[in-house]
């Protein structure tokens, strides 16, 4: 499962999100200024930005949105399982 995690008024997180949709991929949103958890643990794993995008708990991508745009159709089309 591909989880988001945001905040409120992040316009890369929407534009993630956004491409995730248009690519129809699957996703959770989880967002940090909502859930102290969460925001734990995109701290404790070194990230001071958002989104940032995890697949089954490990990283997907760097550099959130613009990594995610960077991809190629194929790496979207295994996404899709």
């Amino acid at each position: 499962m591909i989880t988001v995690y945001s905040k409120n008024n992040c316009a890369f997180c929407v534009q993630a999100k956004n491409l995730l949709t248009s690519k129809d991929i699957e996703f959770q949103e989880i967002k940090i200024d909502e859930n102290t958890d969460a925001r734990d643990f995109i701290l404790a794993e070194g990230h001071r930005t958002v989104p940032q995008i995890y697949q089954d708990g490990k990283l997907l991508v760097e550099g959130g949105f613009n990594g995610l745009r960077k991809q190629s159709e194929e790496f979207f089309q295994q996404l899709k399982g």
